[in-house]
């Protein structure tokens, strides 16, 4: 019967904790419509096969350049033109969303992954440990990201995956020195000695009693670089280090679109669009995941 009440305590306190997370969170005005965009921009990826009109890599050769449906000499059954070799736009645009999304994810995974395992050994273990990996982080971070990004590709050789494993390497420092600090800041509390003291053993006292209470930041920082592996994915792509054509992404697709730019504008304009909504609305969200998980800045 205890364990019943027990229960019921914990699922009452996890809803208490929701509900004040989303009434911090929609406080913010921004963080509300970024999260409304950003759910649109998934539903977009996950039924792109069902939206798309046509499909992205099929060239109608008697619609080169064909403008937007509202301009004159535009067509119907392309509502947002086609690129230089007819292939329809609002297609790419929407399978391009896939690539964003599955960059991001796969990016800020390895780059939180890596992060956390490295920061927590700094942070925990301190001494030597700690000045090694600092040190080599701070090497890290002493290159511009995009440089760095494109040195890694050169050297592993131009491809998406290839770009995402570049920008997750240089993303990681950003993460490991946040879990430092935030297991420096923990592993000296009363909870934590009451761990060690009761027999809990080195992993343990990493994963499952200090990692939990380090978490806030760390999804906080999680957001912003997934915008961030967006923006510098397209950079990639642009520069033609990233996805190859004829990739949807939107980088490439700007890349493709550089000669037209002054006769053909909604080939270089909406790929643009599509970065820049995206990467505002993550970021907005951001700022509202923020907003809701850092105490000092909860209004009471």
């Amino acid at each position: 019967m205890s364990d019943t009440v027990v229960k019921l305590s914990d699922a009452a306190i996890r809803r208490r904790m929701l509900a004040d997370f989303w009434f911090y969170f929609r406080q913010n005005r921004g963080a509300v419509v970024g999260l409304w965009v950003f759910i649109g921009l998934v539903l977009l990826a996950l039924f792109a096969q069902v939206l798309a009109p046509h499909d992205p890599t099929q060239q109608y050769r008697d619609a080169l350049l064909v403008p937007p449906a509202w301009q004159e000499g535009g067509r119907s059954e392309f509502l947002l033109g086609t690129d230089a070799v007819g292939r329809d736009m609002l297609s790419r645009l929407i399978y391009g969303a896939q690539y964003s999304l599955f960059i991001g994810i796969v990016v800020v995974s390895i780059a939180l992954l890596g992060g956390i395992v490295i920061g927590l050994l700094a942070g925990f273990f301190g001494g030597w440990v700690d000045t090694v990996i600092m040190r080599v982080m701070d090497v890290i971070l002493a290159f511009p990201s995009l440089l760095l990004a494109l040195v890694l590709v050169a050297v592993l050789g131009p491809g998406l995956t290839n770009a995402m494993i570049a920008i997750a390497i240089v993303y990681q420092p950003h993460f490991a020195r946040l879990t430092r600090a935030a297991v420096m800041g923990e592993k000296e509390r009363e909870y934590v000695i009451a761990a060690r003291v009761a027999g809990a053993g080195t992993m343990r006292l990493m994963f499952k009693t200090i990692l939990p209470n380090c978490l806030a930041p760390l999804i906080v920082q999680a957001t912003l670089s997934f915008s961030s592996a967006v923006l510098d994915s397209a950079a990639l792509g642009f520069l033609g280090m990233g996805a190859q054509p004829p990739a949807s992404e939107w980088g490439t697709m700007l890349a493709e679109a550089r000669e037209f730019i002054l006769r053909a504008w909604w080939v270089v304009t909406l790929p643009g669009l599509a970065i820049l909504i995206s990467v505002l609305a993550i970021n907005l969200m951001g700022d509202g995941l923020r907003d809701a998980l850092d105490p000092k800045l909860k209004r009471s």
